[in-house]
């Protein structure tokens, strides 16, 4: 499985970006895949899951009414569409591709595959 991430950069408080990940994997309807983001210092934390196969949702509180996840099959690339960005929503954002349960999918540990990353950065 390999991953490639996209997009992202300097926006303004308020933009909507969208990073864009693209899959390279036999049986990619197996895996679900999921957006976390870590910011200087602090731990990574999950941000959002989609289940490629039925495109299932699950976001976090934080993101939640923000942020859209979403697929597209035909182009083998996840989505992550960033709406009203605050600046601490300023990270690096990673995609991540699990065979885990669903409801496990909040946890890193549960991702075997990575992209190397997108910086967001967001001004105030």
């Amino acid at each position: 499985v390999q991953l490639q991430a996209f997009g992202g950069g300097l926006v303004q408080a308020g933009g909507s970006p969208k990073v864009s990940c693209l899959v390279s994997a036999q049986r990619i309807n197996d895996y679900k895949m999921g957006w976390f983001r870590q910011a200087p210092g602090k731990e990574r934390e999950f941000v959002a899951v989609i289940r490629w196969s039925g495109g299932q949702l699950y976001y976090a509180e934080s993101v939640k009414g923000r942020f859209t996840i979403s697929r597209d099959k035909a182009k083998n690339t996840v989505y992550l569409q960033m709406n009203t960005l605050k600046p601490e929503d300023t990270a690096v954002y990673y995609c991540g591709a699990s065979l885990g349960a669903w409801s496990t999918l909040h946890d890193q540990n549960r991702y075997r595959y990575w992209g190397q990353g997108t910086q967001v950065t967001v001004s105030s």
